[in-house]
């Protein structure tokens, strides 16, 4: 009792002490006074209240061990337990087959294969531990290092592998390569060979050649019926029935609906209703298109069974999110008309048609003032249903234009299509679409008087002024024309349409005041005259025949918004873009203009002269020339191009005529003394033509005058003379090449090959960078079997002419035709080195190469010199080799497009035409030479200023030239 009252006794001590000071106090007692902490008179620690330490522990330095408890770590979760992402990969989808993932993660893979002898196993060893920022610097000072040591071995690195790779190309070479020789005896096979080469038999068995596909008879009826009255339960079918694969069930598991009512019997009946019912059901789904129309065919109908699938091929989980999604919005805002129209083109898409109807058609309920969603609604409709939603939408929206199109659209015929027009412009009488659509269906008479109409109705539309005028007489349209100025006072259509009017009736001194006063009316009422707009009207007008109007409309804007130091530049970028855009007559008139502006500009009279020769007639060129050299009566080249038209026509003594005034307008010119000369050593006036140069001799001495007299007595077969005169004019022009080289190939006709030496040798001393006088030295003494001299001068030549590509071109040429092709290759790579850009020297590269690697060599010709001739020209030649016919072409077309004066070109697709065109397109070809006029060409030359061809045409040296061409490529 007494341990009792003890404990009683001490829980009421307790309970007092913690009552606190206020329970005492109300008890009525003394407080009670609370012990002395031991901390409290002392100071208060520095580290309290502090962030602990980076790396501490609680209770670590006690010998204290952390402890985790389940509220650490989450709930336990069985191994079986599927992973929170829903869309996890198969093998991952459960929380054991993520540990185990975990866990073979964290192994090692110490496999031998994984060896290496200098990293050991594969992976680092640190690469479980933390990613620190020392490492990254670290990593990233050794990748520097190997960088660094990769630089300095990359060239030897990269020469040893090219190396080992030729060398395992030369050991084990392609199939290609190791066939191509065979493939290019392939060219030698005739018609009758090629077809003479046995078939290839069949040498599979019989069996497999006629395989026996597995036939499958249709069960009879008195099969089933038979099993169905015995009652008995089979599992597999009596083999001597014959019939295979077939479990007979027992009756009580047949379909209720097929069993006759109160017997256990097949009812044969339903089937065939049921049959049909299914048929009818999928002819009526296929039939039941948008436009009404079947689209099947009815003699194949199992073919055409496709078009019932649906033809989105999209993920089935994207289309039920987006019919989620939509059915939200649909729900949210009912009267969204977009919302309605997508979900109804979603159904559509994945071939549920009556689905799309029956939500657009609610989508009208809805929304019925919305313009889309009812003609969405008529889109989806079927023929007549169409019909009638579309009226239901007119009975809502009386107002709407595009409705009323889309119900003319419906209509089949024309009188339903006007009727339903009409009906619209009695609501909506101010829509120009509903005037246009109304007035096309209309006879000409019946659209005249519609349009009357409609002008009033919509008097600011330009287009119905226009098209009445049209289709009025010419007084009235000169009404129509006037009246819709009033109304429509800004519009530059109008003025033009009128000049138009006015050319038509033969009124053309109107058509320049109409559209004079076109611009002064349009500035007066604020409209800004833009300048390219009114030259595209001009082009318009052009192409459509009224060539007056587009004159007068051209010199009334050519000058507006121009600077006057920049006028000649851009107009004559304006003519040029005529001619581009097919508009010559703009062209002609802008060149005028130009002239009227700039008469003594010789330039404005080249361009024009050259249009006029290019587009013109030859009156309308000579008439151009002859204001031209009144104008400029010092241009030289116009004098030329006027004798040069008369001619070509045939007409020499005008050509003398306009000679004899340009020597009076320029005495003592060059130009027109050689010019002079030539037109009657052409016309076998040799007598004439040697007086001619003998007076230019003594009034006008200069070298080509010297160089034409010696070549006038060579052609003609006066040797004698022509040495004479050669040596005459090397006393005053010793520097002139030209006569150096007319000499020695005077004295290589003659077969005075040590004179003809010594004639280059002197010339190049005197002229030394001439590179023709090189080369025919060169050639000289290859000609005499003299191979070590030549190359000796070539090399000669090339030191005295660095970086020349006619000199490394013959050196290479020169040891191909001596037959060491090694040393031609290593020429031509030293070549490439010193010339890169060159365009001969790659084209002559690509052939060099064996045929395989000639495409390769093509290509990097191309990216070298991309719009060179010569290796556009060695590209056609290329697919040529190899039959591409058509690709071939397209290049040869490339290349004389971008040099038309390169004769070789011209040669060469010429007789590729020759080869495999047709008479039109080698005719093409050549009168496009013709027209070109090439001059230059190593194989051009060689025909063209043979002293035999001195008198021929262009044409003629084509051919000659062609003639000479093998395909030896």
């Amino acid at each position: 009792m007494a341990t009792t009252a003890a404990k009683q006794g001490t829980k009421i001590v307790s309970k007092t002490s913690a009552g606190g000071a206020g329970a005492a106090a109300a008890g009525g007692g003394a407080p009670i006074i609370p012990l002395a902490s031991p901390l409290m008179g002392k100071k208060k620690k520095p580290f309290l209240g502090m962030p602990a330490p980076l790396g501490y522990v609680p209770g670590l330095g006690r010998g204290a061990t952390g402890f985790t408890t389940r509220s650490d770590i989450g709930p336990a979760r069985d191994a079986n337990d599927p992973v929170d992402d829903r869309h996890a990969p198969p093998g991952k989808r459960t929380v054991g087959d993520q540990m185990k993932k975990n866990q073979d993660d964290d192994d090692e893979d110490l496999n031998d294969t994984n060896y290496d002898e200098f990293n050991g196993y594969a992976g680092s060893l640190f690469s479980s531990g933390p990613y620190e920022k020392d490492d990254e610097e670290a990593d990233a000072i050794y990748a520097a290092l190997d960088k660094r040591m990769d630089e300095r071995r990359k060239e030897r690195r990269e020469l040893r592998e090219k190396e080992e790779i030729e060398k395992y190309r030369m050991e084990r070479p392609k199939i290609q390569q190791q066939f191509s020789d065979l493939k290019r005896k392939l060219a030698e096979v005739s018609e009758e060979e090629w077809l003479s080469i046995p078939e290839v038999g069949d040498a599979r068995n019989k069996r497999q050649r006629n395989p026996r596909h597995e036939k499958l008879t249709p069960v009879p009826d008195s099969f089933f019926s038979k099993h169905l009255q015995s009652g008995e339960n089979h599992s597999s079918v009596d083999p001597l029935q014959g019939l295979g694969g077939l479990n007979t069930p027992y009756p009580g598991s047949m379909t209720p609906g097929l069993m006759t009512p109160g017997t256990g019997e097949l009812d044969m009946r339903k089937i065939g209703q049921a049959r049909n019912t299914l048929m009818d059901m999928r002819l009526s789904q296929v039939s039941d298109s948008v436009s009404g129309q079947t689209v099947v065919d009815p003699k194949g109908y199992l073919t055409d069974l496709n078009s019932m699938i649906p033809t989105y091929g999209g993920d089935i989980s994207d289309i039920k999110k987006a019919r989620l999604l939509l059915k939200s919005v649909r729900e949210t805002n009912p009267h969204h008309p977009p919302a309605w129209i997508a979900s109804a083109r979603l159904e559509e898409v994945t071939g549920k048609l009556q689905v799309a109807r029956n939500l657009i058609m609610k989508g009208t309920e809805m929304c019925p003032k919305s313009e889309d969603v009812w003609l969405e609604a008529a889109r989806l409709q079927p023929g007549d249903t169409a019909k009638a939603v579309v009226a239901q939408a007119v009975r809502h929206m009386p107002q709407s234009v595009r409705i009323y199109i889309r119900a003319a659209e419906l209509e089949t015929d024309i009188r339903a299509k006007k009727r339903v027009l009409r009906k619209a412009l009695e609501n909506v009488s101010k829509s120009v679409r509903l005037w246009k659509a109304a007035v096309e269906l209309e006879e000409p008479e019946d659209a005249r008087i519609m349009l009357s109409r409609a002008v009033e109705c919509c008097p600011t539309s330009v287009e119905l002024w226009l098209a009445l005028a049209r289709l009025e007489t010419y007084e009235n349209a000169r009404r129509v024309l006037n009246k819709a100025r009033e109304n429509i006072p800004t519009d530059r259509h109008i003025w033009i349409t009128a000049a138009k009017l006015e050319e038509a009736n033969g009124n053309t001194q109107m058509v320049e005041k109409i559209i004079d006063r076109a611009i002064t009316s349009l500035r007066a009422n604020g409209v800004e005259i833009n300048r390219d707009q009114w030259i595209q009207d001009a082009e318009e007008c052009d192409k459509a025949g009224s060539v007056a109007t587009c004159q007068a409309v051209i010199r009334a804007v050519i000058g507006i918004g121009i600077e006057e130091e920049d006028r000649k530049h851009t107009w004559m970028e304006d003519a040029d873009s005529c001619v581009a855009h097919g508009a010559l007559e703009c062209a002609r008139a802008i060149y005028a203009h130009a002239l009227q502006v700039f008469p003594s500009k010789k330039s404005v009279w080249l361009r024009a002269a050259y249009f006029e020769k290019n587009h013109g007639t030859r009156e309308s060129l000579e008439a151009l020339l002859q204001r031209a050299v009144a104008h400029c009566p010092k241009a030289e080249v116009l004098w030329l191009m006027g004798a040069k038209s008369k001619w070509l026509a045939g007409d020499v003594p005008a050509a003398r005529s306009i000679l004899a005034l340009a020597f009076q307008a320029n005495p003592n010119s060059e130009e027109i003394w050689l010019a002079a000369v030539k037109l009657e050593s052409e016309n076998n006036e040799y007598e004439r033509a040697r007086r001619l140069l003998a007076k230019a001799r003594s009034s006008a001495p200069t070298a080509r005058v010297f160089m034409k007299s010696v070549k006038l007595e060579w052609v003609l077969g006066n040797i004698e003379a022509a040495q004479d005169l050669c040596t005459e004019a090397l006393k005053h022009y010793e520097d002139f090449p030209k006569l150096w080289m007319m000499r020695g190939q005077i004295e290589e006709q003659c077969e005075n090959m040590d004179k003809a030496r010594e004639a280059y040798n002197q010339g190049l001393k005197k002229c030394p960078h001439s590179v023709a006088l090189w080369l025919l030295l060169s050639r000289l003494e290859e000609r005499i079997g003299q191979l070590t001299r030549a190359r000796a001068i070539l090399e000669k030549a090339r030191l005295k002419n660095p970086q020349c590509a006619e000199l490394w071109l013959e050196s290479v040429r020169l040891e191909y035709r001596s037959g060491l092709k090694n040393i031609a290759n290593t020429l031509m790579a030293k070549a490439l080195q010193e010339c890169p850009n060159s365009g001969i020297l790659w084209a002559e590269a690509v052939f060099l190469e064996a045929r395989p690697q000639r495409k390769t060599k093509s290509v990097d010709a191309l990216k070298k010199c991309e719009h060179d001739p010569h290796v556009l020209l060695a590209v056609a030649k290329l697919f040529w080799s190899e039959r591409k016919i058509t690709k071939s072409r397209e290049w040869f077309l490339r290349t004389v497009k971008i040099e038309p004066d390169l004769g070789d070109a011209w040669a060469l697709f010429y007789k590729f035409e020759l080869q495999h065109g047709t008479q039109e397109q080698q005719e093409e070809v050549r009168k496009r030479c013709e027209n070109a006029e090439p001059r230059h060409g190593e194989l051009w030359c060689a025909e063209s200023k043979h002293v035999l061809n001195w008198q021929k045409k262009t044409g003629e040296i084509l051919e000659q030239v062609a003639s000479k061409i093998k395909n030896t490529f």
